[in-house]
């Protein structure tokens, strides 16, 4: 065996292991996501995950991928490769192409899994089917040829090196758009303007949720260097870890300060905070750099989280405070931490400048496209559930089961509502 097949060998069995490392994410979101919301509707988040995985690959591989990582076209868009056929060596891969695929599924599969768990306890799930379709073969693919497909924002210059605002600033936005348009959950907000807490229905479930999306992480961001023996792995796994301990300590010790005890969802998504912070600049800044972006990351969080409340913007498990608010820190870091070119280690304002100007424009296609895409869907499918949808809980409206009744208690009191859903339809 030559030193290229087994370089070629140990590559692939990296990016095959980090994308699955990335696929088990989707359990971390699915366990997060059910731990936060209330027990009737814990199923609907699941089906909603493998809507995720199962539809959201089949689009991307029939149509997301071509837009993202076809030839460049006006450096917008990919003119090629529909169904993984045609011409792909502009793309000069460490891997086969099948390999970085799959690599590359795991990352749009985490994109769209954002935006479920801001319209969570709401949504219809058929409008929500669409939605998937539309992020997976158009929105997140189009914006991700800028970035990494040789558009018009690499030619820049923009450094995003494991997706901070290609997956979660922009997942983030367009969240936030969808949990505008939908509006919030019914009676999350009192006539007089103040907040109804929800409580989590399972905060142990979603704190092993946060667990294993801290675990896929290292995949997310070291598996992003698509070779195994790249010397940068180490250092990112160590910034990776910093990040989110900086994110997870600092809203611990400000709650427990703040409320007089620590307050268990805030430090969970503080620590994905510092973790979403990170994901950009991973491979581009120093270790205690890492840990102010994580800090940072950590309290722009909490105040995203106030600032939704404040505006009666409904978000249940805090996508937009962790992802979109964290990613666009962790965009803008880059330009400010970065070992060649930041601002503060003597880089000047350029690379700044186009991380700002990346930025911008990637919230932006996010949140007009999702607002504009659900309007689409509306037009065929209703958006949001019904008030009785809403309080019998999406689990029994949507998928005739409930997470917490043994089969035969479900069957005997449960059943006519599952005839009556049938007869309507």
């Amino acid at each position: 065996m030559t030193i290229q097949a087994l370089q070629s060998g140990l590559n692939t069995i990296w990016v095959v292991l980090t994308a699955a490392m990335i696929l088990l994410m989707e359990g971390g979101f699915a366990l997060l996501e059910a731990g936060f919301v209330r027990s009737k509707n814990s199923v609907n988040i699941i089906m909603k995950v493998f809507a995720d995985i199962t539809i959201g690959t089949l689009s991307y591989y029939v149509l997301g991928f071509a837009l993202m990582y076809g030839a460049d076209f006006l450096s917008f868009i990919g003119k090629n490769g529909f169904l993984l056929k045609g011409d792909f060596s502009h793309l000069d891969l460490p891997v086969s192409l099948d390999t970085f695929w799959l690599f590359q599924a795991a990352f749009v599969i985490a994109v769209i899994s954002i935006v479920s768990g801001a319209v969570a306890e709401r949504i219809n799930f058929r409008a929500y089917i669409l939605y998937v379709v539309l992020m997976t073969a158009i929105i997140y693919p189009i914006a991700g040829h800028w970035v990494w497909g040789g558009g018009w924002l690499s030619k820049l210059g923009f450094q995003d090196f494991a997706g901070s605002a290609v997956i979660h600033a922009l997942g983030g936005f367009s969240a936030l758009a969808a949990a505008i348009l939908i509006g919030p959950r019914k009676g999350k907000f009192n006539p007089d303007g103040t907040s109804s807490i929800a409580l989590p229905s399972n905060l142990p479930l979603a704190s092993v949720g946060a667990f294993l999306l801290w675990f896929g992480w290292f995949g997310f961001n070291a598996g992003s260097t698509l070779q195994a023996t790249d010397v940068r792995i180490g250092h990112i796994a160590i910034v990776t870890m910093l990040s989110a301990a900086a994110g997870g300590a600092v809203t611990l010790i400000y709650t427990l300060f703040r409320y007089g005890r620590s307050d268990a969802p805030s430090v969970i998504n503080g620590s994905l905070a510092g973790l979403v912070g990170i994901t950009a600049g991973n491979a581009f800044v120093s270790d205690l750099s890492s840990i102010v972006i994580g800090i940072v990351s950590g309290m722009l969080m909490m105040a995203a989280t106030d600032w939704l409340e404040a505006r009666k913007i409904d978000d249940p498990v805090g996508a937009f405070p962790v992802h979109a608010v964290s990613g666009a820190w962790g965009t803008i870091a880059v330009g400010l931490f970065a070992t060649k070119d930041g601002l503060l280690t003597g880089g000047g304002w350029h690379l700044l400048g186009v991380q700002l100007l990346g930025l911008v424009v990637l919230c932006a296609w996010g949140f007009v496209f999702t607002w504009f895409g659900l309007k689409l869907i509306k037009q065929w499918v209703p958006i949001r559930a019904t008030n009785e949808e809403e309080e019998l809980g999406l689990d029994v409206s949507y998928h005739g089961i409930m997470a917490t009744h043994s089969m035969p208690e479900f069957l005997k009191v449960e059943e006519p509502i599952r005839e009556k859903n049938l007869q309507e339809e």
